[in-house]
Formats: C-alpha cells, structure tokens, sequence
C-alpha cells in the first residue's frame, strides 16, 4: 500500500506539506515534503524541530514502540481510548459484513487509518489532512454533527461505558467513531461542544474508578489555578447522575480558531519508546532554544513542577506537557492539563526533575535545580508558598465542587504528606 495525503495548517487551510505512507505486509514506514510555496513563505516555521525546513522528503525512523509519522504529526493521532473505539468499530463491521455474506474490504488497520479517523474538525492542533480524493478526514456523513453538543452527554457516557464493558452495539461505536481525542490515554473520553460551542473533552467515569476520579481531576485543575498555574478551563457537570470533567480545549481561540500544538516530547524529539529518563532540565533547554517567551515559561515549568510534587501528580510524562506555536518557529508553554491527585500511588514522577535527582517526587530535588532553571531563591521560595497555601484548602475547593467527605478521604494520601512539610520548611 502506497498513499499521498496532504497535510494543510490551519482554518485557511494552508498547504504545508505532504505525507507519504508505505505499508508491506506489517513494516509500515513515513516521510514527509514540505510544499516549495511553505519553504518560501515569509511566515513559515518548521512544524517541530525534527522536520527543518529543507526541500525533499524527510524519512522519520520509527521506534520500537514509536509512531511511523514525523512527531508533529503523531501528536494528532488518537489516544489510547480512541483506539480501542477505531479497532472494536472495525471488528464489528467485519463481523456484520461477513453476517451479511461479503467480504470486507480490509483485513487490518494500519497506522494511517488510525490517523484518519480523527475528524478534521475536532482534531488536536492546527494540522489537517485531505487523501487521494481531496477530502479532509475524516468528515461525517451528512446531518451528524462532528462534536457532539452537550446535551448529548448522556448519550456519550452510555456508549462509552458499553464499549467499556464490551456490550457496545454497532449504533453506539458509530456514534463514538471519529470522536476521540488525542490529549490523554485509555480512560474514557470524547470530543464535546460545550453550551458556548467551544470544543471540551469530556472525561466520563470510568467502571473500573475505585474513587471518584473526574472529580479529582477537577479539584486539581482548580487547585492549580488557585497556585498560580495557567492551567486549563475545567468544570464539572452531572450526567445521568454520574460525575463528567469538561476540559475546555486550549488548542483553539475563543473564536474557535486551531492553534499549532506539539507536545513536550516532540520539541524534545523524544520518541515514546527510548529507553532512557527523560527530564525537566530538558525541557528547561528546549524551552531557551525554542521559547517564545523562555524566562515567563521556565518560572512556570519550575511551579508546575512544585505542584505537581504536593498533589502527587506522578503521570507527569512528556505527552502531559505541550506547547503552541507563537511565531516564527517560537512555542509557549501550553496551558496545563491532564493533572490528577494519584493517592496510593508511589511518589515517583515520570519525567525527572534532573538526572542526578531520580524520579523521587521531593521538594529537596525541586530546590536543587532552582539554578539551573535561574530563579532566584527568594522568588523560588514565593513560588513555593504560593503553590502549598493553595494546596492547603484541598478540602475546601472539594467540597465546593459538591465532593463528599468519603470522596475526600479517598484523596488525603495525595494531598496531606511529608513533603507539604517539606516545603514549609523550604520557605523559611
């Protein structure tokens, strides 16, 4: 299999670019051509720093684990619960094809298939594609609207809690097909419209939550704007009873226009597979390379990072943190998002600190690399303050959000700890 796929930028729709896709049996393979007219454009920027703005295909290698695509690229493929919606819609329509006497037309998706089913409209950042026939994909058929509106939120969490329990009709995996995200993993999610139109993710209960995790999410995101964090528009809303995170997305203006977005990983060049740690010393340097704004970004790179360590947020890894195009090849930290309370889970963080200081979850390894971040340590201390006196009404902003005290004692281990002691200490 050989396909050519456009790749546009943006609500204009931009061409930047072209995708070339190879698939011989199950070795799948990439490369990507800037247009001649993007090269010469008086605005152009590379799409990451792994695609530099030369002519000719760039053939990306692919990980062991890895996508096939140019990072930028993969940052627009579905997630880990959108998958599972994609593969079980296409066993589904091959078990009814064969019900009906036909022969499906393919036997296996591969990659780009994956890619495709995103729908144009609702997928993440500012790239688009069009295939063979010109077409952006993928587009829904006629009278069905690409993101859900809200009061179809009952509707949503219907069909995802049956595909959860693997009761799913082929009516609720059509309904759930195309509407995915590309921010998050396997828990059950969609695409929204929120009353104003603007595109959210919900995040529905999962069957399996042993506490109430959309609430917590919630509380987090509530508490980082209370410490200062840019973080994410966040509320919660009930359906049919159950608890639903809406998560406004920050890919797009408040007049609904994309925004370029790549995640931390890509502007590091980080592949998903490699071996080694990775650090947020390192995205302290892609940040001075990169950063549109670098001394603003870094502070609040170093109070995420604090954050993060006081509510124990320990699924901090790079696909976690992301940035948007300011200009000319420039990116600014995204907004945060996708920050949860982990309570009786290890202290440890996915993306280091530092090399020297592992993945323990410290305020002592927080503190030691105020230099390399350049703070300074009275303002490294003010910062600290700010983020733990937050944190210190955990059970306040709780019970705001309605969460009850059962609720809120599930989540004490992540909130109450040594190293909130630890950072009072810090300030003096």
């Amino acid at each position: 299999m050989k396909r050519t796929i456009q790749v546009y930028l943006g609500d204009d729709a931009r061409r930047v670019g072209t995708l070339y896709f190879d698939a011989v049996g199950s070795r799948q393979r990439s490369a990507f051509a800037y247009e001649d007219d993007w090269l010469q454009a008086a605005d152009r920027f590379a799409l990451e720093p792994g695609l530099p703005l030369v002519a000719g295909p760039q053939f990306h290698r692919k990980a062991r684990d890895g996508s096939v695509f140019p990072m930028a690229i993969a940052d627009t493929e579905p997630d880990g619960w959108a998958k599972r919606v994609i593969l079980r819609d296409h066993v589904k329509r091959r078990q009814d094809a064969r019900r009906a006497g036909q022969e499906p037309e393919t036997t296996q998706l591969n990659a780009l298939d994956f890619l495709l089913a995103v729908d144009d409209s609702s997928r993440v950042g500012a790239l688009r594609f069009t295939d063979e026939q010109g077409v952006f994909c993928r587009a829904f058929e006629a009278g069905r609207s690409t993101a859900p509106p809200f009061v179809e939120l009952g509707r949503l969490l219907a069909a995802t809690r049956a595909v959860e329990t693997e009761n799913e009709t082929a009516a609720d995996l059509a309904y759930l097909r195309g509407r995915g995200t590309s921010l998050g993993g396997m828990r059950p999610k969609c695409t929204v419209a929120d009353e104003d139109g603007r595109l959210s993710i919900g995040k529905f209960p999962s069957v399996n939550d042993e506490h109430a995790v959309t609430k917590g999410e919630v509380l987090a995101m509530t508490l980082a704007k209370a410490a200062g964090i840019h973080a994410a528009e966040s509320r919660l809303v009930e359906s049919d009873g159950l608890p639903v995170a809406l998560i406004r997305r920050f890919d797009r203006t408040d007049a609904g226009k994309r925004l370029m977005y790549v995640s931390a990983a890509t502007l590091l060049g980080a592949d998903s597979d490699e071996s080694r740690e990775h650090f947020y010393t390192e995205i302290v340097d892609a940040i001075r390379v990169h950063g549109a704004g670098s001394r603003t970004d870094i502070e609040e790179l170093w109070r995420r990072m604090a954050f993060s360590i006081l509510i124990t947020n320990v699924d901090d890894h790079l696909h976690n943190h992301g940035f948007l195009h300011a200009n000319h090849g420039q990116w600014s930290l995204a907004p945060a998002f996708d920050i949860n309370p982990f309570p009786e889970h290890v202290r440890d963080l996915k993306t280091w600190i530092s090399e020297e200081t592992g993945p323990e979850a410290t305020i002592e390894a927080l503190m030691s690399v105020i230099a390399y971040f350049r703070i300074p340590l009275a303002r490294a201390k003010a910062i600290l303050g700010e983020t733990e006196r937050a944190i210190s009404g955990w059970r306040d902003h709780g019970r705001a959000l309605g969460m009850t005290h059962r609720e809120l004692e599930q989540f004490t281990e992540a909130f109450e700890h040594p190293e909130r002691t630890a950072a009072r200490h810090a300030m003096r």
